[in-house]
C-alpha cells in the first residue's frame, strides 16, 4: 500500500495562478455578459466579492482581472504580502494594510495606461485595509479614473465603510456545496483522506478544509470528539487534547465546531469569550481550553 502523503505537504496555488475556479459562475458569467457590453452600457466601475473566507473570491477576482487589462503594468494588486511602509519598505506584518500601500499605487496608477487599455486594481482584501488606507480607497472611488475596474475582495461586509459599499456592485458569493468541495479536495489533495466530518466542518469553505489538512486539524477534532464521548476519559485525557489545540490558533475554533456538534448552544458565548480572552488577555492556551473542554464534557 502506497504511504499517505503527509499533510503537511500540500501545497495550494496562490489565487493569482489558479485557473480552477468550483463555484461563483454565476457571477462570473454576470460579469463577462457585462464586459462584452460595455460599450452599449458602461460596466460598474467597482465590483465588490463578499463571502467567508476561503470559498474562492480571490481566485475569481484573478480571473475576472484576466479577462480585462491588457499590458502587465495596467494590473495593480493590494495584499497584505505586498504591504509597505512610510518609507516604501516591505512591511508584510499580516496584520493590516496601511495607506502608504495605497497611495503607491495611485502614484503608479497615475502614469500608467499610456496603451489606453484598461487597468485593474483587486484589493485582496478591503478587511485588512486601515482606516487611513479605506479613507484613501474612498477618496479614489468618489471619481473612479476612466477605464478602470476595481475589483475588491471583501470577507465581512459589515468591516467596510458603508461610503465605500455604496459604491460598489455588491455580489455576495455563498458558501460551497458538500459536492463542490469534494471536486476542490480530488483536485488539489487526490491523496489526502478528507471525511464526511471534515467536510461538514468546512461550511463551505475550501480554504478551511486546507488549513485543517494542513495543520492536522481534522485529525485532533476527531481525537477531541472520541475523547468527548468516551465515558472513561478523564482530565489527564482532555489536558492531552488541549495541549495539542493551543499552538495554533487557528485551531482554537474547533472547540466552537465541537460545542454545535453536540448541540450545546448556551455554552457558545462564553467559549467564544474565552478563545477571544487568550490572545487579547494573554492567558495561558492549554489551560483555557482545558477548561472549554471540561465544560462541554460536564454538559454531555
Amino acid at each position: 500500500m502506497a504511504a499517505k502523503k503527509n499533510s503537511n505537504s500540500y501545497n495550494f496555488p496562490n489565487p493569482m495562478d489558479n485557473n480552477i475556479l468550483i463555484g461563483h459562475e454565476e457571477v462570473l458569467r454576470d460579469f463577462a455578459n457585462a464586459w462584452d457590453k460595455r460599450d452599449e452600457h458602461p460596466i460598474h466601475p467597482v465590483w465588490m466579492l463578499t463571502g467567508p473566507r476561503g470559498i474562492g473570491k480571490a481566485t475569481l477576482a484573478y480571473k475576472i482581472a484576466k479577462q480585462v487589462y491588457g499590458n502587465i503594468g495596467d494590473f495593480f494588486i493590494i495584499d497584505i504580502n505586498r504591504n509597505i511602509d512610510k518609507d516604501g519598505k516591505p512591511k508584510p506584518d499580516g496584520k493590516s494594510i496601511s495607506v502608504y500601500t495605497v497611495r503607491a499605487m495611485i502614484e503608479k496608477m497615475q502614469m500608467s495606461s499610456m496603451s489606453g487599455d484598461w487597468r485593474v486594481i483587486l484589493i485582496d482584501s478591503v478587511d485588512e485595509l486601515n482606516t487611513a488606507a479605506s479613507n484613501a480607497l474612498l477618496k479614489l472611488l468618489e471619481e473612479p479614473p476612466a477605464k478602470t475596474l476595481f475589483l475588491l475582495v471583501v470577507h465581512q461586509l459589515a468591516s467596510v465603510l458603508p461610503t465605500v459599499r455604496s459604491r460598489a456592485r455588491v455580489e455576495k458569493l455563498r458558501p460551497l456545496s458538500i459536492s463542490q468541495l469534494k471536486e476542490l479536495c480530488e483536485t488539489f489533495m487526490p491523496d489526502a483522506n478528507v471525511s464526511e466530518e471534515t467536510l461538514r466542518l468546512a461550511n463551505g469553505s475550501f480554504g478551511r478544509i486546507a488549513n485543517l489538512k494542513k495543520s492536522g486539524g481534522d485529525a485532533i477534532y476527531n481525537e477531541l470528539i472520541e475523547c468527548l464521548q468516551n465515558p472513561r476519559s478523564n482530565s489527564v485525557d482532555m489536558m492531552a487534547i488541549a495541549k495539542k489545540i493551543a499552538p495554533d490558533p487557528a485551531l482554537h475554533g474547533i472547540l466552537l465546531d465541537a460545542i454545535a456538534a453536540f448541540g450545546l448552544a448556551e455554552l457558545y458565548p462564553d467559549a467564544t469569550h474565552a478563545i477571544a480572552n487568550i490572545s487579547r488577555v494573554n492567558l495561558e492556551p492549554e489551560l483555557a481550553l482545558f477548561k472549554i473542554i471540561t465544560q462541554i464534557k460536564k454538559c454531555l
